[in-house]
């Protein structure tokens, strides 16, 4: 399965959550799935791509692949990952979000600030209108999204959202609970 992940870019964040990627990265070679990501270097996005990469030499998963996704004002600010064994260049954010939809079987939001927001809600907003049927994972590690669910809430309690969305995000608050999700079942 190609699953795209979603993630900070900042290193300067808790060292609980640059974790979060060692795990995952760890966890989605082991389980043979494919790695999309936004090809950059740099918090959250490098370390599931190196913990990925370092897990698939070791264990020789021949079959495991990285495939990164930037845009030129990526690549102009020399953050390029060296990791991909796959790599588009695309003109703009937008078209990023696009590729990478297009690319994935599944996503997974780990923390992140307005970039990852923006994808998550790209991800749904997409979703929504019929555009894919892929699964939407957010972990919401520490209660990082508590806010975003009880804004989610308000807006079925005020009927901006229907009582039975036809798509909406999968929120588990561990990588446990997300490794058992049913869509790795």
């Amino acid at each position: 399965m190609r699953v795209a992940v979603y993630c900070s870019a900042k290193d300067c964040i808790p060292k609980d959550y640059l974790s979060l990627g060692d795990q995952l990265g760890v966890w989605l070679a082991e389980q043979g799935h494919e790695l999309v990501y936004g090809g950059a270097t740099g918090g959250l996005m490098s370390r599931v791509s190196r913990a990925y990469q370092e897990t698939t030499r070791r264990e020789q998963k021949t079959d495991n692949r990285i495939i990164g996704v930037a845009p030129q004002c990526i690549l102009k600010a020399g953050r390029k990952s060296s990791r991909c064994d796959e790599f588009y260049e695309v003109g703009t954010m937008s078209e990023r979000k696009q590729k990478m939809r297009e690319l994935a079987d599944c996503f997974i939001c780990l923390p992140g600030s307005y970039g990852t927001l923006d994808e998550m809600v790209d991800v749904i907003s997409s979703g929504i209108v019929g555009e894919h049927h892929k699964p939407l994972i957010v972990l919401n590690h520490d209660h990082y999204y508590d806010d975003l669910q009880a804004m989610i809430a308000n807006m079925h309690r005020l009927a901006f959202l229907p009582e039975e969305e036809v798509y909406k995000p999968i929120f588990v608050n561990t990588l446990d609970e997300l490794y058992g999700s049913s869509v790795f079942s």
